[in-house]
């Protein structure tokens, strides 16, 4: 079984302290994922209410959260 359905497959669990360690460990891929696809729609001329529009969140949250300086699409070069 791969990690991520392993990871589905705990968040479930009866035991709470498996499956709250599995839905942080689900949280933290999602957040990664998304950066990476808004990264890569902005790379390809996407705008903000585009990526916004996806995401269904404003344009100014999605902005807020990835164009700042503290941004997750920056990283240290």
């Amino acid at each position: 079984m791969s990690d991520t359905a392993q990871l589905a497959s705990d968040a479930g669990s009866r035991d709470p302290a498996v499956g709250l360690r599995a839905v942080r460990a689900l949280r933290m891929l999602v957040e990664r994922l998304e950066a990476l696809q808004v990264e890569n729609a902005r790379e390809q001329g996407w705008s903000w209410q585009e990526i916004a529009y996806c995401l269904e969140v404003s344009r100014q949250a999605v902005h807020k959260k990835y164009a700042g300086g503290r941004g997750l699409l920056r990283r240290e070069k």
